[in-house]
């Protein structure tokens, strides 16, 4: 369940209009920003950016990058691009950050995979190469999961137990690890991990956690975990921004961003019950300025 409160009524013209006068002149008008772009949806912002180069012959997303300044600069930067342009540039700045694969595992595990196949599309579209290339080097991600609902439960029984014996035997780099998590559908794969704690006990993260750890490890947890419920591993993701000492803004963005127009209300329920603090409090409270008033809006929330 999505966040976004977007009226039906907008005229992107206007709203082209009303964006341009917020970037003249001395000081940018970050308010009229927040008001416009914190209340569309993707289909509205497409809408808005086409009318807008139209309009001044200029691309709004470079001017807002010209005009805006820290968090609130990238988190408009990242909210107002296509969905499947901004898990592109997601992924690209991930494999530029050497080790932070647990990004790129998200935009595998999460997406279907016709979603990921238009994400692939807005990557080479926009680096002029393949996010398979830019991988190839670091980590095994694949683009042809099956999507389908059946479940062979023999198959499920006998995955549970080739698993099991990777974590015990410490072989978590098995092929036919890779294999099972980048090629079986989620609904088969669910099977499996049912399977493997009632066969085994102990559910296949806490086996793993049990592990020391490394970047394979921390890599294959991840890939479970959004596999298992992304919802909550997106909790714990926003959780963990915010408990930091000093918030971690990236993380927080890239949540907030990427889950509004989707199930932002469902992690949101989420944190609560884990927390016992409303999730736009914990936001409100973290965060400040134009950067805190952006996100309280795709939040749902006002100042």
């Amino acid at each position: 369940m999505a966040t976004l409160i977007a009226p039906d009524n907008h005229v992107p013209a206007e709203d082209a209009e009303a964006l341009c006068r917020a970037c003249k002149g001395w000081g940018t008008n970050e308010k009229a920003i927040i008001s416009i772009l914190g209340h569309r949806n993707a289909a509205q912002r497409k809408q808005i950016r086409l009318a807008y180069s139209e309009l001044f012959q200029e691309d709004l997303v470079k001017r807002l990058e010209s005009e805006l300044t820290g968090d609130f600069e990238k988190a408009v930067y990242r909210w107002v691009l296509d969905p499947e342009d901004r898990d592109a540039v997601l992924a690209n700045v991930a494999i530029r950050k050497s080790g932070d694969y647990h990004v790129i595992v998200e935009i595998a595990c999460v997406l279907s995979s016709e979603e990921l196949l238009v994400v692939r599309r807005a990557y080479h579209a926009r680096y002029k190469h393949s996010l398979e290339e830019d991988l190839a080097a670091h980590t095994t991600v694949t683009a042809f999961r099956y999507e389908g609902d059946e479940i062979n439960t023999r198959l499920a029984n006998s995955e549970a137990d080739i698993l099991h014996d990777a974590i015990k035997d410490k072989a978590f780099n098995h092929e036919e690890v890779i294999r099972i998590l980048t090629t079986r559908s989620k609904a088969q794969l669910m099977a499996t991990f049912n399977r493997y704690r009632d066969d085994h006990g102990s559910s296949i993260t806490k086996d793993l956690l049990d592990e020391p750890a490394d970047e394979f490890k921390t890599v294959l947890r991840t890939a479970i975990r959004c596999i298992n419920n992304h919802k909550k591993y997106y909790e714990k993701i926003l959780r963990n921004a915010i408990k930091k000492v000093g918030t971690d803004e990236d993380a927080l963005t890239r949540v907030i961003v990427t889950r509004a127009e989707k199930d932002l209300n469902d992690i949101k329920e989420i944190y609560y019950k884990k927390n016992s603090v409303p999730f736009d409090q914990a936001v409100a409270k973290d965060t400040s300025g134009d950067y805190k008033a952006f996100l309280l809006a795709l939040l749902g929330k006002e100042e």
